[in-house]
Formats: C-alpha cells, sequence, structure tokens
C-alpha cells in the first residue's frame, strides 16, 4: 500500500517546506558517489523539529497504536518523542549486543554492506498495534528487516514513518505491504 495519512493540505505543504529547507546534501558520504541527506540542521532547528514530530503525531494520532519502534540510530530521535504525543510505548530495534536480554536477530543487505538488527523477544506482546520509525528510506533494507522482527514478535504494524524518502532507490517495493508515511521524498 503507498498510500499516506499525511496528505497534501496546505499547511502540511509549510512544514514539509520547512523540513526540506533544514536538509543538507553531503556529497560523497559514507563513500563516493553518494549524495548523502543530512537531518542533523532539521533537529538543531526546534521549530522545524518540532513540526516534523507535530506533523507524525497527526497523522498517526487516534490509529490505535501501542508502540513506536525507533531504528537505531536515528529512528530513536524521532520515535521516542513521538511516543510520548502519541501516549504508546517506545522499543529500540538495535544493533547487535547492546539489548541486554533475549533477542530476535535477523542480517540483511544494505545499499553499500551488511548488516544486523535485534529487538527484545518481550518488547512488545503479541497483537499489538505499532508504528516503525526512521529518518530515511532509501533501498528498504533496514525497515524490511525491522519489519520482520516486529512481525516475529507477533506485533501487527500500522504503518511506517519516515521523513525522508529517496524514492528513486525504490525502499516502497521492499515494504510493499505497508503503509509508509513520508515528510519529505526526493
Amino acid at each position: 500500500m503507498e498510500t499516506s495519512a499525511l496528505g497534501t493540505h496546505p499547511e502540511l505543504a509549510a512544514v514539509r517546506a520547512a523540513i526540506a529547507a533544514e536538509i543538507r546534501d553531503v556529497p560523497d558520504f559514507p563513500k563516493p558517489g553518494i549524495l548523502f541527506k543530512d537531518i542533523t540542521p532539521a533537529l538543531g532547528n526546534p521549530e522545524v523539529f518540532q513540526l516534523t514530530i507535530g506533523a507524525l503525531h497527526q497523522a498517526l494520532a487516534g490509529r490505535g497504536i501501542d508502540y513506536v519502534v525507533g531504528i537505531e540510530s536515528r529512528g530513536f530521535i524521532f520515535g521516542a518523542p513521538l511516543a510520548i504525543a502519541l501516549g504508546a510505548g517506545f522499543v529500540p530495534v538495535r544493533k547487535p549486543g547492546k539489548l541486554p536480554a533475549e533477542t530476535h536477530r535477523i542480517e540483511y543487505s544494505l545499499e553499500y554492506g551488511t548488516d544486523v538488527l535485534e529487538i527484545h523477544k518481550d518488547a512488545i506482546p503479541a497483537g499489538k498495534r505499532v508504528v516503525i520509525v526512521d529518518d530515511l528510506l532509501a533501498t528498504g533494507g533496514t525497515a524490511a528487516a525491522t519489519l520482520e522482527l516486529v512481525r516475529q514478535v507477533g506485533a501487527d504494524v500500522a504503518a511506517f514513518a519516515f521523513i525522508v524518502e529517496l524514492s528513486f532507490l525504490n525502499g516502497r517495493e521492499r515494504l510493499s505491504d505497508c503503509e509508509i508515511l513520508t515528510l519529505v521524498t526526493y
């Protein structure tokens, strides 16, 4: 499903423009030939950061979200305040060796290598509704791995929420059975 509850109303257009104005391009990072979309200036602008969380909250409020799952590490930045705004719990999905209790683990491919993610096996009770949050949707590898982890604990993924989407990398294709909310698309 490629719909977005965020819509296109004029107020949201202004929010998207404010966020986009604070995203800078960093060429050749993390390796030559990659144009990195850096969200840190948006984080440093308190008004834009608040607008970002507010837009995500508006799109997800009233949808019965029990948990917000944040993908390490920038998903934590947006996921934690979103969880507070939604009155939901927050669950981190982390790199290996960072979670102290028993975990589910998945290895996955990135656009420039492989990586591993983990979630506590008891992080989310079965049947609970979650939204998975990260800063960026690129090829969809990290998001698809997180989706698999969340399904392993028995939770229902209501949606994904991203600040930036690089649509030319077709990450949505790996999440084709999920609703995807994005604020800025390149």
